[in-house]
């Protein structure tokens, strides 16, 4: 008998195919809300953010544009600082992933007051005995995100924040670190760089292919996953066809969503995402960039282990009949994503560094076929040399 807990993410909602600065005003009257401080990056500042400021008047009392790629350490302690000089009661997330991770754990910031960047020590998942207990922290000033990609940061209660100098991702979770509304306004991601959108796209497949091959099963996971994967297959394809296309660019925005759901299930990924947090925390690569990379090769080395998930997976991707790791493969190339390490200037000197720290994510410990030590990673990594 299949026993689990699946825990959903304390959100009131989820708008989508609505004017963002719109939705975001109606919130704000609910809510009481008075004084919105904007976080995003310095690429989105001068006209999103901008834009979004002026469509909302009044309620916006400044932006702070102070997040960089894989949200380092020190502009989450800086927006959290801005939050303070500016007493803002709601914080609004626009951008990709690293804004609205970074943003999550602003708000742990202003809900513990940590001001310094060595507090956030005490927090980080995985700490020792001497870790603060988040949940006993009492939530006070929340967010709202509006992604303009498709990583689906804004659907979970923890983040990842970039150690600049020991060169590693940290983790920081809390039960109201999530989002209390996310809105899905596919007219925010025109913007967006082609390469970031699908490599973000490649991102949300990676969740929803690690889901449907963990070796346990959830099947309101499995279920939600499946779907995203379907729409992500479609969305993708769409979008590449036809880049103006709304309805396209909001099949992508549920697709993701549905497959980052699954995570609620508690089983984790797998191996894909390890070596990637890896990737991306030690070596500078961008998230989606990673599972284009390391999805392939992973699916390639699990797959004794997998095949009637693998075989689903191919099938859900329009490639029945094809390994799993080739369909993956086609996907990345036909959006025009690197395929290979090589192209992301990791060599095979860098592979016992990798593996090494890559035994440390607990992605290593869902994988279909057991990781039994570095030597393992270090095979899947050579796979994904090409």
């Amino acid at each position: 008998m299949l026993t689990g807990t699946h825990r959903f993410p304390r959100q009131d909602q989820v708008t989508y195919g609505r004017p963002a600065a719109e939705v975001v005003r109606e919130l704000a009257a609910e809510w009481g809300v008075r004084r919105i401080l904007i976080t995003t990056t310095a690429s989105l500042a001068d006209n999103l953010a901008a834009t979004t400021a002026a469509a909302l008047g009044e309620l916006c009392v400044g932006v702070f544009s102070g997040v960089g790629a894989h949200s380092p350490r020190e502009g989450v302690i800086g927006g959290a600082a801005e939050a303070r000089r500016l007493d803002a009661d709601l914080l609004l997330a626009l951008g990709g992933g690293s804004v609205i991770d970074a943003t999550k754990v602003m708000q742990l910031c202003l809900w513990a007051g940590l001001d310094r960047v060595a507090q956030l020590d005490a927090y980080r998942a995985g700490r020792g005995p001497d870790r603060v207990d988040v949940t006993k922290v009492v939530a006070g000033v929340r967010m709202v995100a509006i992604p303009t990609t498709l990583s689906a940061a804004e659907f979970t209660p923890f983040a990842g924040v970039t150690d600049a100098a020991a060169k590693s991702k940290e983790g920081y979770s809390h039960p109201q670190l999530a989002p209390r509304a996310v809105i899905l306004d596919p007219a925010m991601t025109r913007s967006t760089p082609p390469q970031l959108w699908f490599s973000t796209g490649m991102k949300a497949v990676d969740h929803s292919v690690e889901q449907l091959c963990n070796p346990e099963r959830a099947p309101y996971a499995d279920a939600l996953s499946a779907d995203g994967l379907r729409r992500l297959a479609k969305g993708l394809a769409a979008t590449k066809a036809r880049p103006d296309d709304l309805d396209a660019r909001l099949e992508c925005q549920f697709g993701m969503w549905l497959a980052i759901s699954g995570a609620g299930s508690g089983r984790g990924m797998g191996a894909s995402h390890a070596i990637g947090h890896t990737l991306g925390g030690s070596y500078g690569v961008p998230h989606g960039i990673t599972s284009c990379v390391t999805l392939p090769a992973v699916l390639q080395w699990s797959a004794s282990a997998a095949r009637e998930q693998q075989a689903l997976v191919s099938k859900l991707l329009g490639a029945a009949g094809l390994e799993a790791a080739t369909a993956v493969g086609n996907l990345v190339r036909s959006l025009g994503l690197p395929a290979d390490l090589r192209s992301v200037g990791i060599t095979a000197k860098d592979f016992a560094a990798i593996a090494e720290h890559t035994m440390h994510d607990r992605g290593v410990r869902s994988n279909p076929r057991p990781i039994a030590g570095p030597q393992d990673i270090v095979e899947i990594l050579e796979i994904a040399a090409g």
